[in-house]
């Protein structure tokens, strides 16, 4: 029996050799390519990307292949590239959409398919249930007439957008040193070319091509930064910068070697904008971010959009102009007039600019913002659950409790998963995963003493 090719937010992903085969690839592509045609019967012309993963460009020959079968022309990025770039070139471009090989965030055994819409963002729900149907009724019937594949380098339209957005002379004035760590990913001289460009001094580690990512997920998270914490050492840097393997997410050091967790990156850069850009259209955040954005809000008085977990709910938001940053605590983050998908270069350069800009480390900035609107301490959690125990969890998660943790439960929301906000302030979230049997709990106080406290019942309540 095929393998059920299912397209998530993030598209499909797989463990190569396994179910990510040359087989379900000509399927997925098939399947995109009958989709494409039922929007734009001529004339079509989609963008063919992909991170540095093992065989990515055989995938990418493929697809090239596929497309032009039906008549639709592939754009084909020789190169790896980042998520955003190939979503900056779906726009710049006019394409009727990108797909992408890519894998993100995951271990290297891994790969997968990432279908761009032709305004750049993540499809939507109803386009990826779209193109799942076309996988399975997919025939392969080609076009009559063959399109040829034509070569497309998305770099220097993408470069010139960020020249456009950051204030490198204020970077260079500032005489910032910075180091870039992309984990071996498609962001390689990327952020990195831009500040030596305008005279800033940028070392760069794991800047060269491996499949394997070092052995480890390519993840821009505090455990695997120590490299780029060396290099800042040795250079004296006042900020690292790091990209995951695809370069949606971000990773953020302070010149102290402290990891500023994604929470509190969107925080201090939507402060930010609204300072030195004059933005306050509006900031958008998922449910389970810091309340520290929402504290903010009410502080600048911009309209808060609080949205379920995914960031295509935050891109349609961008493209709606209603908000000037939005962003997930799992490191994706987007601004105005840019594009409406995660861009961890965008995030790395613009945390260089406002260090620069306001002349302080990101610690002493954070401290700043708690003095301002208060202090808050977020963490998440994943448990697994026996099949017994999700199930009665299930259950649980139906009810409105009224108390937790010895506190009132002042709200009760819903927009993903169950999230109880408490009377002091504090909050916890609860996810179950759709993929595992796992349950991510989400979790903020105004004290690191009253997170602990928090953390414990968070996770006592799921056993109980």
């Amino acid at each position: 029996m095929p393998t059920q090719i299912k397209f998530g937010t993030s598209g499909w992903r797989a463990v190569m050799a396994e179910e990510f085969t040359f087989t379900n690839v000509r399927r997925a592509v098939n399947g995109i390519a009958r989709y494409v045609k039922s929007q734009r019967s001529q004339g079509a012309r989609i963008i063919v990307g992909r991170d540095p993963r093992f065989l990515g460009e055989t995938f990418c020959s493929i697809a090239a292949d596929i497309l032009g079968s039906y008549g639709i022309t592939p754009l084909v990025i020789a190169e790896a590239a980042p998520t955003p770039a190939i979503s900056y070139a779906v726009i710049h471009e006019k394409a009727d959409g990108a797909i992408n090989f890519t894998a993100s965030h995951n271990p290297p055994e891994y790969n997968g398919i990432k279908f761009s819409a032709p305004d750049g963002a993540p499809a939507l729900p109803e386009v990826t249930k779209q193109i799942e149907k076309e996988i399975v009724a997919s025939d392969g019937i080609p076009s009559a007439t063959q399109a040829t594949a034509q070569p497309l380098d998305c770099k220097p339209a993408y470069l010139a957008r960020l020249r456009e957005i950051i204030d490198f002379s204020a970077i260079q004035k500032a005489g910032l040193r910075v180091v870039f760590d992309p984990l071996w990913g498609a962001a390689r001289g990327y952020p990195d070319s831009l500040l030596k460009e305008a005279g800033v001094q940028v070392a760069t580690v794991h800047d060269y091509r491996d499949v394997l990512f070092g052995g480890h997920a390519p993840e821009p998270d505090d455990h695997l930064l120590e490299p780029m914490r060396d290099k800042m050492r040795e250079i004296k840097a006042h900020i690292g910068i790091a990209t995951d393997g695809d370069a949606d997410r971000f990773g953020i050091v302070d010149e102290d070697g402290t990891f500023l967790q994604p929470n509190y990156v969107i925080a201090l850069l939507f402060d930010y904008l609204v300072d030195s850009r004059g933005w306050k259209n509006g900031v958008g955040k998922s449910v389970a971010t810091t309340n520290l954005i929402n504290a903010l809000a009410a502080h600048h008085k911009v309209e808060l959009h609080e949205t379920p977990v995914g960031f295509k709910y935050i891109g349609e938001l961008i493209k709606q102009d209603k908000i000037a940053i939005g962003g997930e605590e799992s490191a994706g983050l987007s601004i105005r007039y840019h594009v409406p998908e995660k861009d961890g270069v965008l995030a790395g350069l613009l945390c260089c600019e406002m260090v620069a800009c306001r002349k302080q480390s990101l610690g002493r900035l954070l401290q700043e913002l708690f003095v301002k609107v208060g202090s808050f301490y977020p963490v998440r959690e994943n448990f697994r659950l026996t099949p017994e125990v999700k199930e009665k969890f299930t259950e649980k998660l139906r009810l409105d409790p009224q108390t937790f943790a010895g506190h009132k439960v002042n709200e009760v929301v819903r927009k993903d998963g169950l999230k109880l906000v408490l009377d002091d302030g504090s909050w916890v979230c609860y996810r179950l995963s759709g993929t595992e049997p796992v349950v991510r709990v989400y979790s903020e106080a105004p004290s690191e003493q009253g997170l602990q406290k928090l953390s414990a019942a968070a996770k006592q309540w799921i056993f109980d």
